[in-house]
């Protein structure tokens, strides 16, 4: 051991043992505003309980074990099987585990369900993002099994309990399952439509046996998945279990594990399946309909995961601030940091605020709220992500030399970031379905205009840039190739609304000054100095109130 030389001060403590959700105004003020009142008191007793945890000293370390011990592909056993299992970390379970008894598989049906389940995900995707893909793709499967109510009796159930059984076994003996999914092939990409895997006809009650292969397999050690396979009447849904009910293991090999960028606690895998039995969901040729609802929610939750990691970004990056002193004084105080502080809070709280309006639309389900997800979930999806990458970066940047180094868990965040930008259709599949939408559906257009119109007339720049969004819109000549940019202001123009309608006004005043009044620069940290940039950091500053 080296002698002591001196004492060392000036020294940040770890942001730890503080309650993410109530720290979080923005967060908390939305659910607060958007929960019915009946399940509120619960639902927010739940979400406290759930922030406590996932600021604890407990959660951050399964998050770091778990990141740091990718899963392991153990093909064969000792005796030359072939088992196609995927090993865990323990701290993998441990974050699944309270994930799933924190309701956060289950939405659909319930009063303020999505609400709630949106916070508790943005909440807990915080002590570690990569057990979020399960956890989404289990609540997810949800409305495509709907298509198929006998189907939705038999796994609907499993799928939303609060129980968390690891390992293989017929889903009829466990308590609680997950789902995972498989769409893309390795001669398609996006293009799904182009699936090679074939489906032959079993039986008449919708059995089929599978044989193809999947290029990307998300969580395959889900207990059953759904995948698009060609049948005799076209692309076709199925749902794909790891165990028949007779405990035999259905043919389902994981021929590798990707290397991820990130995402490196969760497994994904290419696959292959050689008459894999399989169930029909919904009709023959009407697959890609089929798993769109499953796509659509799973959007969601790339809006909402990456909005979660903007929030921890910027929490870390303030918290660094405020105890971090250099030249005379706390780093906060300083007029540039404070600059770039209040941008990042800016682009975390317009996330948020958007996220958790785009899950009360969900639970309202009327046909307005249902037109308007149609424009606003791609479009959410589009720029949130988009957003993501660069925030995480200038906030890994805030904690210097010390941001760089993987014990500060930035570099996991930033590695964590570009991933919800291509998972569910990368930014341009987002925005020309924006385009599809403005093409095919009327009803969806008319909606979101009426969303932003709502906050009309209270703020001059979100006028002038609603005005620029329509004359955009009424000009389709070559509206393909600047598909990026209009989807990029309708974003940016919702978000705007939501903020001047529900926002603190120093914060919705410096949102719509610099993201819809053009006055700033192309990094982050160009804000107009004459805005209440205090006012904006204090309210995004990491504290228990």
């Amino acid at each position: 051991m080296a002698p002591t030389t001196h004492t060392v001060t000036n020294q940040v403590p770890p942001l730890v043992g503080y309650d993410v959700f109530a720290a979080d105004l923005a967060l908390s003020e939305a659910v607060r505003r958007h929960l019915p009142a009946e399940p509120s008191a619960a639902a927010l007793t739940e979400l406290g309980e759930l922030g406590r945890a996932a600021g604890s000293a407990q959660a951050q370390a399964w998050g770091a074990q778990a990141d740091g011990n990718p899963p392991v592909l153990r093909s064969h056993d000792r005796y030359g099987n072939r088992i196609d299992e995927v090993e865990f970390h323990p701290a993998w379970h441990r974050l699944l585990g309270h994930a799933v008894g924190a309701g956060l598989t289950d939405a659909w049906g319930r009063p303020g369900g999505h609400v709630r389940r949106a916070a508790g995900f943005l909440v807990w995707t915080q002590a570690e993002a990569g057990h979020g893909c399960p956890l989404s793709m289990t609540h997810a499967a949800v409305p495509a099994l709907r298509t198929d109510p006998a189907l939705a009796r038999e796994w609907e159930p499993l799928l939303t309990s609060t129980v968390y059984e690891e390992g293989l076994r017929p889903p009829g003996e466990k308590a609680g399952v997950l789902f995972g999914m498989g769409m893309t092939e390795k001669q398609g990409g996006t293009d799904v439509r182009s699936s090679t895997t074939r489906a032959q006809p079993l039986s008449a009650a919708g059995e089929y046996l599978l044989t193809g292969h999947k290029w990307f397999c998300s969580a395959p050690m889900s207990d059953a998945f759904l995948v698009l396979a060609q049948a005799p009447g076209g692309p076709t849904c199925f749902l794909l279990p790891r165990v028949l009910p007779d405990g035999t293991r259905n043919p389902f090999a994981i021929q590798r594990l990707k290397d991820k960028l990130g995402n490196r606690s969760n497994a994904s895998a290419e696959v292959e399946f050689d008459g894999t039995w399989a169930r029909r969901v919904g009709e023959e040729g009407r697959g890609l309909r089929t798993i769109m609802e499953m796509v659509a929610a799973t959007r969601l939750d790339c809006v909402t995961g990456s909005a979660a990691l903007m929030r921890q970004a910027a929490a870390q990056a303030i918290h660094h601030c405020t105890y971090r002193g250099v030249f005379g004084g706390p780093l906060i105080e300083k007029p540039l940091m404070r600059n770039v502080l209040a941008d990042l809070a800016l682009e975390s709280e317009a996330a948020t605020v958007l996220a958790v309006r785009l899950a009360a639309a969900y639970d309202a389900d009327t046909e307005g709220e249902r037109a308007f997800l149609r424009i606003a979930v791609p479009a959410a999806k589009y720029w949130v992500t988009k957003q993501c990458t660069p925030m995480v970066a200038e906030a890994l940047e805030c904690l210097g030399g010390n941001g760089y180094v993987e014990e500060s868990g930035m570099p996991r965040l930033l590695r964590e970031a570009p991933l919800n930008s291509i998972w569910e259709g990368s930014g341009n599949v987002q925005a020309l379905d924006v385009l599809r939408a403005l093409r095919r559906e009327p009803s969806a257009l008319n909606a979101f205009l009426q969303e932003v119109g709502r906050a009309r007339g209270a703020d001059h720049r979100l006028d002038r840039a609603i005005k620029g969004m329509l004359t955009e819109l009424a000009d389709l000549e070559g509206i393909e190739a600047r598909a990026r940019r209009l989807v990029e202001r309708m974003a940016t123009v919702l978000q705007g609304s939501l903020l001047v309608r529900w926002a603190p006004p120093e914060v919705a005043d410096a949102y719509c000054a610099s993201r819809l009044g053009g006055d700033r620069g192309s990094a982050f940290g160009t804000l107009p100095h004459s805005l209440d940039l205090a006012a904006v950091v204090e309210r995004a500053r990491p504290v228990d109130r």
